[in-house]
């Protein structure tokens, strides 16, 4: 027993040891000469301002070793020998990380806490990398005491697109000062680029700027320079490049802003989405642009991606490549509507590098559109709304990043910032835990206390996107929890971090509670419906259309509704978010109006007053009760028949195909569509699996949504008995009887040839019936 005991007392001794912490309250700072000067001016300022905010604890700059009871944090090169006399703790592997490109070593050693990078940048993301794990309080600046960490990021390129636009949702309202601090958070991260879209002479001016985009183009250049990470300009051409004088006017347009910055490594320059300019007129004018590039900038690199190429131009583009091998080109961008990532890898020559241009501001109608999304939040929150999805995007990064050499992500506002946080420390480390990158992020910009709280927090915000909202038992729990933490850390009130967290908290509850207080109302106007031929076609609509009316007239959770606009208020004060266009003067409705559409109706209160409308103007009363019967069963397909609201998760049962780019939600004037809910999610070529049909039964299939439905069941293709092209019109259809057999099938649709037409104007189907005659 005393063997037992004393050797739990010496192993519970031995984990104390390891845990211990050391508190680096009395501090100075010593840097090496080597690094360069501008990062030795701003890794100062870092380590004071950072440290001191969260602290209190003040540093200040030795140029000597400082033996009076301070702790030193030193920083150096992992090239140099020494700094003022002492040997630097680096290993004796020059495999190890802090000799690798942009690597780093901390160590904590005779009082010292080293930062030891392999080159200048490399001591930012070090120091990015203390702040981040170590714990810090008002007096305390707490480090493990045996603290010896090495890494080094696996792709050379993790950058994001913050341009200064009057299209950004929040970045418009920007001073120079929350720029400078939010790269600087973004490179304490890990990240090495921001991309900017700088003016190309037209007029997109915001009422929300503070300063010229002219101006802010070369601060933003100037900002880049002074943490030593790149700065990229995104610079499309819109116009006809087969014009001599439009070209060399565009070629004057783009050189104008390359002498005016300091810093300036690429040039991104899309091929389509904006532009439409042919490979064989862009890629001469690409050569032109760079000889004008290295007159201002020798080492500046120009990128191209393949947006919007047909075949027959993505293939002139590689064939371009093996004749011409140009030097002048440095790489190719993945975007939306390029050629396949792994396909690109793989036509490109390897002495060309490939970028992915990831879209992690959107939700719907985008290339990484949020999985399994209910049609109320794609109503309500839309398109920009504030959407932290931690694991979504670290799947997605660790997806595509093997065929690249890194990324810079587009975004349009501050609302994607833990999705920013996410790429950049995925593309350091695609091994990474997402609790841990989020335990950080907590950490870093709320308290160490709620490293854990705040992370889980985030993980629960993710999940209340997942599924049919009515059914999410998550989101209320999830409410709850963050109540709890906007009630215990009023401290925190003003960190527009936290108001984005705690407004999306109420948001999500707020929007499920109407929509379960909508349908019911909904319901019960359907069975008034029902009752027409009873109370009188007018009496019945007037009574259905006041219970679904009650949604406005005896609205609900008051409470979460006025914290809503509360935090609205607040995030535009903090951060600039324009929640709303009449009020905080957004570019479009469609820019993150989380405000202009939280009480978006979520039954179909609009339609149905424009149904009866016309159903008023009908001749005979039977004609008005069959018209009403017809809605209030619209989702009863009768007994043994099936009904699909065709990519809405919360009603499509039959469906098994998905749409990867979530154009599949309808976007109608400018959001406020008075259209059947039902017909605002929809698929071009949707695929329904049924199964336990009755063999001896004939059914009939009746499709409703816009333009052609060339449908095939078992392969067989179908003549319609009705065909309705218009929007909402019906179509309808006899099931052959031995397709039922076995008493299954399977409903496919036909691609119509519509590539003369723009994808908002192809044909659709959102509503599909199968009934049983």
């Amino acid at each position: 027993m005393r063997i037992s005991f004393l050797f739990c007392f010496l192993f519970l001794s031995l984990q104390f040891v390891q845990a211990a912490s050391i508190n680096l309250n009395k501090l100075n700072v010593l840097i090496s000469e080597d690094i360069k000067p501008q990062v030795r001016a701003s890794a100062l300022e870092i380590l004071q301002e950072e440290i001191g905010k969260r602290s209190k604890i003040s540093l200040s700059q030795s140029q000597t070793w400082n033996t009076a009871g301070k702790f030193t944090i030193a920083l150096a090169l992992s090239s140099s020998a020494e700094l003022n006399g002492k040997k630097l703790p680096v290993s004796t592997d020059k495999k190890s990380p802090e000799f690798q490109p942009e690597g780093f070593r901390i160590v904590f050693q005779d009082n010292v806490i080293w930062i030891i990078g392999s080159d200048s940048r490399a001591v930012i993301f070090g120091i990015g990398e203390l702040l981040r794990t170590s714990s810090l309080s008002k007096g305390q600046f707490l480090v493990d005491d045996h603290l010896n960490f090495a890494s080094a990021p696996k792709y050379s390129l993790r950058g994001h697109q913050i341009g200064y636009r009057n299209t950004a949702n929040s970045y418009d309202a920007w001073t120079v000062e929350q720029y400078d601090q939010y790269i600087r958070e973004l490179a304490l991260f890990g990240t090495n680029a921001i991309e900017n879209i700088p003016p190309d002479g037209g007029n997109d001016n915001s009422p929300h700027f503070k300063i010229s985009r002219e101006e802010m183009n070369v601060k933003m250049s100037e900002i880049c320079d002074k943490y030593d990470i790149e700065y990229w300009m995104w610079t499309p051409a819109t116009v006809d490049l087969t014009d001599a004088a439009i070209r060399t006017k565009e070629l004057d347009i783009h050189e104008a802003n390359y002498p005016k910055i300091p810093r300036l490594d690429n040039i991104f320059f899309p091929g389509g989405d904006p532009g439409h300019n042919h490979p064989k007129d862009v890629l001469p004018f690409l050569k032109d642009l760079h000889a004008r590039l290295v007159k201002h900038h020798p080492n500046a690199g120009i990128w191209i991606s393949l947006q919007g190429f047909s075949q027959e131009q993505v293939d002139y583009f590689y064939q371009y490549l093996e004749q011409n091998k140009p030097t002048w080109l440095r790489g190719v961008v993945s975007g939306p509507s390029s050629p396949p990532i792994s396909e690109t890898r793989f036509r490109l020559p390897k002495q060309y590098k490939h970028r992915h241009y990831p879209d992690i501001t959107h939700n719907v109608r985008c290339d990484y559109p949020a999985p399994n999304f209910d049609q109320a939040f794609a109503l309500t929150i839309g398109r920009e709304g504030i959407n932290p999805m931690p694991v979504f995007y670290a799947g997605v990064h660790n997806k595509y990043a093997p065929f690249t050499d890194g990324f810079v992500s587009y975004s349009d506002g501050c609302h994607d910032d833990v999705n920013k946080v996410i790429w950049s420390q995925r593309g350091w480390d695609p091994n990474k835990n997402v609790l841990d990158i989020m335990k950080e992020y907590s950490n870093f910009f709320f308290e160490n206390k709620l490293e854990e709280t705040a992370a889980e927090g985030i993980l629960g915000l993710e999940r209340n996107w997942d599924g049919s909202i009515i059914d999410n038992g998550g989101i209320e729990p999830t409410l709850a929890y963050w109540k709890n933490l906007e009630a215990t850390n009023p401290q925190l009130s003003s960190n527009w971090r936290w108001q984005m967290l705690v407004i999306r908290a109420y948001y999500d509850s707020y929007v499920r509670h109407r929509k379960i207080y909508e349908t019911g109302l909904e319901k019960q106007a359907n069975q008034v419906l029902l009752q027409a031929n009873v109370l009188g076609t007018d009496a019945a609509m007037k009574q259905a259309l006041d219970l679904v009316n009650l949604a406005d007239s005896q609205p609900i959770e008051r409470e979460s509704r006025k914290k809503i606009e509360d935090y609205a208020q607040a995030l535009f004060t903090s951060i600039g978010l324009q929640t709303s266009v009449e009020k905080y003067k957004a570019s479009n409705s469609q820019r993150g109006c989380i405000l202009d559409f939280v009480d978006y109706p979520l039954n179909n209160r609009w339609w149905l007053a424009d149904q009866f409308d016309s159903i008023r103007g009908m001749g005979s009363e039977e004609q008005k009760q069959e018209y009403l019967n017809l809605i209030a069963n619209w989702e009863n397909p009768g007994e043994g028949g099936y009904y699909d609201d065709v990519s809405n998760i919360a009603n499509s049962p039959h469906v098994t195909t998905t749409v990867y780019d979530a154009v599949d939600f309808g976007w109608w004037a400018s959001g406020y569509s008075r259209w059947r809910l039902s017909s605002q999610v929809y698929q071009v070529n949707p695929i329904l699996e049924y199964e336990d049909l009755d063999p001896n039964a004939r059914y009939m299939i009746r499709v409703t949504g816009y333009g052609d439905a060339l449908i095939r069941i078992d392969g067989k293709r179908l003549e319609p008995l009705v065909y309705e092209k218009e929007l909402g019109g019906f179509k309808e259809f006899i099931v052959p009887k031995d397709v039922v057999g076995d008493g299954k099938m399977t409903v496919t649709f036909d691609r119509p040839e519509e590539s003369h037409l723009a994808w908002r104007h192809y044909s659709r189907i959102s509503d599909v019936w199968v009934i049983k005659r």
